[in-house]
């Protein structure tokens, strides 16, 4: 079930030094050849061997593996860039393996040379890929405390009924039937942890906005609209687990947002 991967996952940095088989190797390429995103914006990836291609992070202990995704500059590219590695990350995830989005924590432009990435590219994350430790390593539980990893905001702080002013409780989404999709957006991972989705559910749709943080939107992509990609992939993923039918649209449907720092970014209808 998906979102019993949702809610077993962890961001992992501390690995066991193994590796994974070549069978795992195999699936991971498979599932990555046939992943795709709402807006149809095609996202490619890279499997490396770390040591072959001398790729480190300081944040990551024995990581044999690495994952890198590239998608081409154009309109709504981060979003979709986060949807469709995510989609991945969590068919690892199903594997029994562990993950990790870094976006600051690692040498760039090494990664994007291995990579290849051409200059009407973006490749906003990279993501170590193996098992996880038997035990985390101190710079991992330092951090995990640093960005307060196991928190997340209560339910009714990131979804609302109608407008921004009015928060959807719990009971209601179980009675509207999306209440596990939600959940599964709540738990979902961001940059530091700042969880920037609010979503506004009205009485056939849910509409997704970021709210956005200073410093997360470089001129080239926008790490919290990657991190709306993965939001909108769970809720998407977790619904069709459901036999819930969906259709995705980007139309703003005109609500009233709270601040300048709020961006609709797309919608579901049921």
């Amino acid at each position: 079930m998906f979102f019993d991967d949702v809610k077993n996952r962890r961001s992992v940095r501390t690995f066991d030094g193994l590796g994974i088989t070549d069978k795992l190797l195999e699936d991971l390429k498979e599932y990555a050849a046939s992943v795709s995103n709402p807006y149809g914006i095609p996202v490619t990836f890279d499997f490396l061997d770390a040591k072959d291609n001398d790729l480190s992070s300081p944040v990551l202990k024995g990581e044999e593996l690495y994952v890198t995704a590239k998608v081409k500059k154009v309109e709504n590219a981060d979003v979709a860039y986060g949807y469709s590695f995510e989609s991945l990350l969590m068919h690892a995830v199903n594997k029994g393996l562990g993950t990790v989005w870094i976006g600051g924590t690692m040498p760039r432009d090494k990664f994007e040379k291995v990579c290849d990435l051409a200059d009407d590219e973006i490749m906003p994350c990279v993501s170590p890929i193996g098992f996880a430790a038997d035990k985390m390593g101190v710079k991992e539980v330092l951090m995990r405390k640093g960005v307060k990893a196991d928190s997340r905001y209560a339910f009714e702080e990131l979804f609302f009924k109608n407008d921004f002013n009015t928060p959807l409780t719990e009971d209601e989404a179980e009675k509207m039937g999306i209440f596990s999709a939600l959940e599964a957006v709540r738990l979902a991972p961001s940059a530091v942890n700042k969880q920037p989705w609010r979503v506004v559910v009205t009485d056939n749709a849910v509409h997704f906005y970021e709210k956005k943080d200073r410093g997360y939107d470089n001129g080239t992509y926008d790490l919290q609209k990657v991190d709306l990609g993965i939001a909108i992939n769970h809720f998407d993923f977790e619904c069709k687990d459901g036999g819930k039918t969906l259709s995705f649209k980007v139309s703003n449907p005109g609500i009233a947002m709270p601040g300048d720092n709020y961006e609709y970014i797309a919608s579901f209808e049921f």
